[in-house]
């Protein structure tokens, strides 16, 4: 007789159901577990052994076959300890094996028994909803799969004893309930700038649109705190978003106590991460921050330190929205629509263009740093914007800047009309201007005749690129969308453009 137990194998964020079956048969006594298990899952028979024996239970002196179908799809990690202790269990006649054909489940064992957390049980639960079945989790990760869905039936026990007690009526399981995050720590506010009114401007812009933005400037300028500050003006994640994010970041195991969030993510990598780490991949293609930073941001700070290979590696997701990791055995693909924001000083020494000061190398150290980024991958940086020292007045000035609320409630009256308006196109899913295709933005951002006309000169006298070309009218649109203007008149399109000069000086350089 063959016991089953359902359990899943992620495919990126997908969940692909996998069916353990074991037998156990006369011959001499061994556990053999087979079905492309790696390391981790090749060790879960000493894991699940010592767990049953601390539960009570003995496996019997005989052969004990796992296989884990379908057999030609890798299998990793350690949450198949549970869906295979249980299929045990089912076979010696500690669980009725009728009742686990309705459930998915997956966890790690401990020695003692006890049930420990895996990474990526809300998508697990997402793929068990989807087969019309219930979910057995650990118990610190029933929080998470409670998003799933209202409905879902859901058993998080503490540990093997008290998963077979529940099947037995002698301690009943409560379905957890979802949780999100209430004690995250308070955002940094944009009231705390002092000056960099431009900077500021072009970042209520970015965070409007959700436009890619390069601030370049000498040290000590501001520039690393008014990118810590985007997220303090970009509105909550919607239901659908905070869904999507979530999965990802369970996927990462870095879901605090199953608990979500509907701030948006914000990561910072540093510039000697791999492209692997940036885009995702490794020994078990996990996703990168390119993927954790889905409907959020990515900040890279000293952008010319990243290696050139790593930071040309974003062109791809940037124009796609996905991160596509492909292998010799299997391709994965992960949601990677997030917003850049990057910063970097003009040069080596940091003090180019700066009164007063004077490079030993010359232009050479401009050129130089700056060659250190390609052309084609600051042709996909929307906004560039210098940021110059602070000067001493503003340090002293009384009062404190505007505050994120105030530009928050402009950012977020901005999103509802881009919103509304793709929704009347019946393309809901696009959500911003960046996003927009240009099919439909060549008509949401046309101009009147002496606006198509400064467009013209300008894409002329700036060589603007077809991509920088309709990157302005997205810019541009959004400008709009901040005025409340149904249409982009020429002042709109201008000053898109002055957040596109900058650019060309550098794609110059380089």
């Amino acid at each position: 007789m063959v016991s089953h137990v359902t359990t899943v194998s992620f495919q990126g964020v997908e969940a692909v159901p996998v069916d353990v079956q074991v037998q156990i048969v006369p011959g001499l006594p061994a556990f053999i577990v087979v079905g492309l298990p790696d390391k981790t899952v090749a060790e879960s028979r000493e894991r699940v052994r010592s767990a049953l024996h601390a539960s009570g239970l003995a496996l019997p002196p005989k052969r004990v076959i796992v296989n884990l179908a379908p057999a030609d799809l890798p299998k990793e990690g350690s949450h198949y300890d549970l869906p295979i202790a249980m299929a045990l269990m089912a076979a010696i006649g500690a669980l009725p094996g009728d009742r686990l054909a309705s459930y998915v489940a997956l966890g790690e064992l401990a020695l003692d028994g006890t049930i420990a957390p895996v990474a990526g049980v809300l998508p697990a639960a997402i793929g068990a909803n989807a087969l019309g079945r219930g979910l057995i989790c650990p118990s610190a990760t029933g929080p998470e799969a409670a998003w799933a869905s209202r409905d879902l039936d859901i058993l998080a026990p503490l540990s093997l004893i008290a998963l077979a007690n529940h099947f037995k009526g002698t301690q009943v399981l409560t379905r957890p309930e979802p949780a999100l995050m209430r004690d995250a720590p308070q955002l940094a506010d944009l009231a705390d700038i002092r000056g960099q009114e431009l900077a500021k401007r072009a970042l209520e812009i970015a965070a409007a649109g959700g436009h890619n933005i390069l601030l370049v400037g000498p040290p000590g300028a501001g520039k690393s705190m008014l990118a810590s500050r985007l997220p303090s003006i970009l509105p909550p994640l919607t239901p659908r978003e905070l869904l999507e994010v979530s999965m990802i970041t369970s996927l990462g195991g870095e879901l605090s106590g199953g608990r979500l969030t509907d701030r948006r993510p914000f990561r910072a990598p540093h510039h000697s991460a791999s492209m692997a780490a940036l885009v995702g991949g490794g020994l078990r293609v996990k996703p990168g921050e390119v993927s954790l930073a889905h409907h959020g941001v990515l900040f890279l700070d000293e952008l010319p330190e990243f290696q050139p290979q790593v930071l040309d590696s974003l062109r791809q997701p940037l124009e796609s929205g996905e991160a596509v990791i492909a292998r010799a055995n299997h391709r994965v693909s992960y949601p990677a629509r997030f917003q850049l924001v990057a910063a970097m000083n003009p040069c080596r020494c940091g003090m180019a263009g700066e009164p007063g000061h004077s490079c030993a190398r010359g232009p050479r150290c401009v050129s130089d740093y700056q060659a250190r980024l390609s052309g084609p991958f600051l042709d996909r940086i929307d906004l560039r914007i210098e940021v110059p020292s602070v000067t001493a007045a503003d340090l002293i000035a009384p009062g404190r800047g505007e505050a994120s609320a105030a530009v928050a409630a402009r950012v977020g009256a901005a999103r509802a009309l881009q919103a509304a308006r793709f929704e009347a196109l019946g393309q809901a899913e696009i959500g911003t201007n960046a996003r927009c295709p240009v099919s439909i933005m060549e008509g949401l951002a046309a101009s009147d005749t002496a606006g198509r006309a400064l467009l013209a000169e300008a894409a002329s006298a700036m060589k603007l690129s077809a991509r920088g070309y309709h990157r302005v009218l997205k810019v541009a649109r959004t400008i709009a969308d901040l005025d409340g203007a149904d249409t982009v008149g020429r002042t709109h399109l201008a000053e898109a453009l002055s957040y596109r000069a900058i650019g060309d000086r550098l794609a110059a350089a380089a």
